[in-house]
């Protein structure tokens, strides 16, 4: 009969914990998965990455393009640890690994609408890039900085974002990212301007 009563106890504590934490304010995050559905290599269905995500605790997950962009909003936690998690249940699940950036709503939404690269001056030719490193890494760089070339500026650094600019009649992408590699080492994971865009007019719309 104790047994008993104590089992019941511990069903109402546990259905009160679950009704706490589902009352708790959940925040909104952007992860930003790297080197995924490249070339017919590293395939993750996004259906698949979508019902991985659900079985972490996230909720309202929405992903855009197929390079691996989810907003998603969960309990709040450090953006470090939501990387970890994150690539880590990738990696597991899908056999390979999947270097992982999460950015808070607040902090992407800022960056969109800054327009930070209002003051460029845009052709067909252009492509804007923002890139996100893990760390700050530190760099004696002098910005705005421009290839030998003039084919890519990187113009603007704050915090872990990197703005930059590439003519794609003079170099190519890669090209581009070796030399961010080689400024800010290659913990890096980068996004056409039009990708933010459409991430902060999603997250514009939600608000």
């Amino acid at each position: 009969m104790l047994h008993k009563r104590l089992d019941e106890v511990h069903t109402k504590i546990g259905q009160t914990k679950k009704r706490m934490n589902s009352k708790k304010v959940k925040e909104t995050y952007i992860a930003l998965l790297r080197g995924i559905n490249v070339g017919g290599h590293h395939k993750v269905p996004m259906a698949d990455l979508r019902t991985t995500l659900e079985k972490l605790g996230f909720e309202n997950i929405v992903t855009l393009l197929n390079s691996g962009n989810v907003i998603f909003d969960s309990l709040p936690k450090d953006t470090e640890n939501l990387e970890k998690l994150i690539s880590g249940t990738l990696e597991k699940t899908f056999g390979f690994p999947v270097p992982t950036r999460v950015r808070t709503s607040n902090t992407m939404y800022q960056l969109f609408q800054n327009a930070p690269f209002k003051a460029i001056k845009m052709h067909k030719d252009i492509r804007l890039y923002v890139s996100f490193l893990k760390k700050n890494t530190q760099t004696s760089l002098e910005l705005p900085w421009k290839s030998p070339d003039s084919s890519y500026q990187i113009i603007e650094k704050s915090d872990t974002t990197i703005l930059s600019v590439l003519d794609v009649s003079m170099a190519k992408t890669p090209k581009a990212m070796e030399a961010l590699e080689k400024f800010f080492g290659t913990d890096i994971t980068t996004r056409n301007w039009n990708t933010i865009e459409r991430i902060g007019k999603k997250l514009n719309d939600s608000r």
